[in-house]
Order: C-alpha cells, then structure tokens, then sequence
C-alpha cells in the first residue's frame, strides 16, 4: 500500500514538472496586466497557514494552459480554426462573472483543500520522506533554471513557491487516496448490472421528413423487424441494410433493474420507450416483439445478454468509485466547516485570467523506472532534450508574434 501510494505521488510530480512547461502568450495593453503581481501576497489564510500569490498564480496559469490545449484540441477534431475565447465570457449572468474569475476562485478553493489535506496528512499516515523533499526540491530548482526572468516575474513565483506548490499537490494525492481507502463501499450485484442489446434506429422526424417519407419509413421498419423476428440469430445489421443502405445496427448496454424511485442513468444515453420495452425481456437473444415507437424514431431490438459481465465488473467499480468519492467529499466538507479560512479578495482580484493573457503546455518526454522518475528538459526555442532532468518551461511571447486575428 506504502509502494503504491508512493508511487502516485511521483508520478504526480513528473505530471506537475513536465506539464509545467508554459508558454506565455500576452497582451499587455490591458491596464490590469501591465500591474505586476505580488507573489509574496497572501491571497487565503487556512487555520493560520498562509496561501501567497505566487502559489496561486502558478497553479491558475497551469489550469488554464492545460484547458485551452483542451479547447484547441476540440476545435481542431470539430474542424475549428482561428482563435476563440474561453476566459472573458460570462460564466454566471446573476453575478456577471467570467469563466476566468470562475477559474480563479475554483483553484483558491482547491488550493485551501489542499492545505487542509496537508494538515490532516499525519492521521492517515501520510507524510513526505527526504527522498520526496529531495525531488521537490530538485524538480523546482529545474523549473526555475529553464524558465526566463521574464516569465518568472510575470508568475510571480519563487523557487520556495514552487516547492510548496508541488508539496501540496502530493498531499493531495496521497491523503486523497487514504480517505478514499477507508470508505466502506457496499454495491450489489443487482445494483450493477448491465444489460446488452442491438437496435436499429429509423427516423420518423416531421422536422426532416415529409409524411410520405415518414410512412415509407414505417414499412421499412416493419419489415427489418418482421424478418427479425423469423430469425433473432441474424445480424440485424445486414438485415437493415438489405431493406434500405441507409440503415445500419448498433450495440449499447443498460442498467437491468432500476427502482422506480432511483435516477435511471441509462435515460441519458437511450430513449426511455426503448429501455422500458427491453427490460421487459428475460431471454438472451430475444427481440421486443413489436415496433418501439417515440415523438421522432422507431426502434427494432434485441436483448443480447440480460447479463452482460463486463459491462457490469466496469459499471460496479465505477459505483464503488462514486461512494469512495462521496466519502472523500463528506470527510473534507467537514474539514472545512469546522476550518478558519478567509481570503483577501482584493489581493485575489490583482490575479487576472483574460483571453489576452494566454498560457500553451509543452510536454517534456518523460521516463520512469520503479520509484525514480525523470523528465526531458525542454524550452519553448530548443527542441533538444536530455532525460536528466525534470523540468517545466515557460516563456512570455509579445501577443504580435503569438496571436492570431480572427
């Protein structure tokens, strides 16, 4: 368990030094960036133990280059060019805040979690040996020999800052993973199981369709079903497709048995007429004898397995997963009632997320052997790398070179 633990917590480390090489793109024509931060500012006191800004200001600007390569990646698979905004639109329009402010105060939040978990380390056995201290240090020591001044001051980070923010995170890691161990998780097989099943899916949408398409959609549906239904064991795909090219077969699994009660999760995936028609089958192999029948589609099924096992292992773990994480939830929200925490909201203020002020993540190749790992060094002009050190990068870039117009 120890082993394990230790483990992530490396692992961890690499994650933060190799994802912390940012490049830093901006525009400072804004006169709330053209102020430089205070990082020896303290943002949030918790119970006594201060949070400074240059901790916070590195954790916000690696948030926020890890979801804009997020967002760039989206576009790029949605075919999206040009640039796009993300920070300056309005995430909260009773309070008018943005999605960067809402970035801001979720990573404070995180932040002072973090501190608490630290404070909370040695009852659950977790604490940081002179090996971690020495990779800390070694890790932060990189991080500020490959980054420019520049950058540095527009972070407003210190070595020391550095440390502790990696300190911090393995806390988080580590006690995490011990509360989490302690849960008491009971999940029934009942509870679990999933079902599998075939359909294929005939649309009948007034919006797209005439009704004389509609009704030859019917009779096509019909027919797939009736030859169905003469033989389940044939593969419903060549049967749609011999009626109309147009159709084809898919595959899904269900929650078996949901009380009428409870939230019916596999609603959000398939049609609640669909669902309700295949849980009235008991037999593997059996197809709902009839057309299933909603506002725009027809639907002709077949159970496949009542008890699908592998989507029901995966489906039980993520139960057992959901009350570990309840259980987290409840330990720490008590922590933080029964915790001192303020925050100077002006000193927060001075921290500014705009879609002018953009941070990009370099990755640096990384290699990892038992309990030791290293990362590549790399910087956002050289390309070269060697596997010594563990190292993050960052470099400001005037927003001309950097930006593109729309």
């Amino acid at each position: 368990m120890k082993e394990s633990v230790r483990r992530t917590a490396l692992a961890a480390l690499v994650c933060v030094t190799t994802a912390g090489m940012l490049a830093g793109c901006g525009d400072s024509s804004s006169e709330e960036e053209e102020t430089a931060l205070d990082g020896s500012a303290v943002v949030a006191t918790v119970d006594g133990e201060e949070i400074e800004m240059g901790v916070l200001s590195l954790n916000v600007r690696m948030e926020q280059a890890e979801t804009e390569e997020l967002y760039a990646y989206y576009a790029a698979y949605l075919g999206s060019t040009g640039s796009y905004s993300i920070w300056d639109t309005e995430a909260d329009e009773d309070t008018g805040e943005t999605y960067g402010e809402q970035a801001r105060s979720t990573t404070l939040e995180n932040l002072e979690l973090a501190v608490l978990e630290k404070q909370n380390a040695a009852d659950y056995g977790v604490e940081l040996t002179e090996e971690d201290e020495e990779s800390i240090a070694e890790a932060a020591a990189a991080f500020m020999e490959a980054n420019t001044e520049e950058t540095l001051a527009d972070l407003a980070v210190t070595e020391e800052q550095v440390k502790t923010y990696l300190e911090l995170e393995t806390y988080a890691v580590r006690v995490s993973e011990a509360i989490k161990a302690e849960a008491e998780v009971d999940v029934s097989d009942e509870e679990a199981q999933q079902s599998a099943f075939t359909y294929v899916k005939v649309s009948i949408d007034s919006d797209d369709l005439t009704e004389d398409e509609i009704d030859a959609a019917r009779e096509d549906a019909q027919e797939i079903l009736d030859q169905m239904l003469e033989d389940p064991t044939q593969d419903m795909g060549d049967v749609a497709a011999a009626v109309n090219e147009d159709y084809y077969d898919l595959s899904g699994t269900y929650t078996t048995y949901v009380e009428e009660d409870e939230e019916d999760e596999s609603s959000s995936y398939y049609d609640e007429e669909l669902l309700a028609a295949l849980r009235e089958l008991e037999e593997d192999g059996e197809m709902v004898p009839e057309l299933v029948e909603t506002d725009t589609a027809l639907y002709i099924a077949r159970l496949d397995s009542l008890l699908d096992e592998e989507a029901t292992a995966e489906k039980k773990e993520g139960l057992e997963d959901d009350q570990r994480d309840e259980y987290y939830t409840e330990v720490t929200d008590g922590w933080k009632e029964e915790a001192e925490i303020t925050e100077d909201e002006d000193v927060l203020a001075t921290l500014v997320v705009t879609d002018s002020h953009a941070y990009t993540v370099e990755v640096a190749d990384t290699t990892a052997s038992d309990s030791d790992a290293t990362a590549s060094d790399a910087d956002a002009t050289d390309s070269d790398a060697t596997a010594s050190d563990a190292d993050g990068t960052a470099s400001d870039a005037d927003g001309s070179d950097s930006e593109e117009e729309d």
